[in-house]
């Protein structure tokens, strides 16, 4: 896990929040479900917190969502806030084992990347999503249900598509660049 939290994660964060609100309205419906649609935005929220941890994970998650509600929206819907931030954290707990940032992300760390990712998501939006949505919004449980199973089936497959390609071409560019030594005076 990183548990640091210093100024690259900070900016991490603030671009992330920023690239999450703005894709809130790039989305494909899944006409069948109400309200539920394939987004990028999940993408872009699982590689930060693969690449920076899970506060990094979090904040994007909860801000990047909450803004994105309300400016789009015109309400903040909290029951969806939440999972996603949730979301973000758990995929932040396993950034070090990501190696990310040491050029490492290989087929492993890809196969594991998106265990946890699936894992997250069905946590998040088959369960937590949906419970949520009962107890603060009086959503019938059949709906609510559905849209979270649906949600969590198109999260998974815009992350493992997606999220693992920004993850690779990210982890090939640091791993470059990290490999140049400084020349001292």
């Amino acid at each position: 896990m990183n548990k640091k939290f210093g100024i690259k994660e900070v900016v991490a964060a603030g671009i992330g929040t920023a690239l999450f609100v703005v894709l809130t309205t790039v989305q494909i419906p899944l006409g069948f479900i109400p309200n539920t649609a394939l987004q990028p935005r999940v993408a872009v929220l699982a590689f930060f917190a693969a690449a920076f941890g899970p506060i990094t994970g979090g904040i994007i998650g909860l801000l990047g969502h909450a803004l994105g509600d309300a400016l789009f929206y015109g309400s903040v819907w909290w029951s969806w806030v939440f999972p996603e931030a949730l979301f973000g954290i758990v995929i932040g707990l396993f950034a070090k084992r990501f190696a990310l940032k040491e050029g490492g992300f290989h087929k492993k760390n890809v196969i594991l990347f998106n265990v946890v990712q699936v894992i997250a998501s069905a946590v998040a939006w088959g369960v937590l999503a949906p419970l949520l949505d009962i107890l603060i919004y009086a959503e019938p449980a059949n709906k609510v249900f559905v849209q979270g199973v649906f949600a969590g089936i198109g999260d998974i497959i815009v992350v493992g598509i997606l999220g693992s390609l920004l993850a690779y071409g990210y982890s090939k560019t640091v791993g470059k660049s990290s490999s140049l030594e400084r020349e001292d005076d």
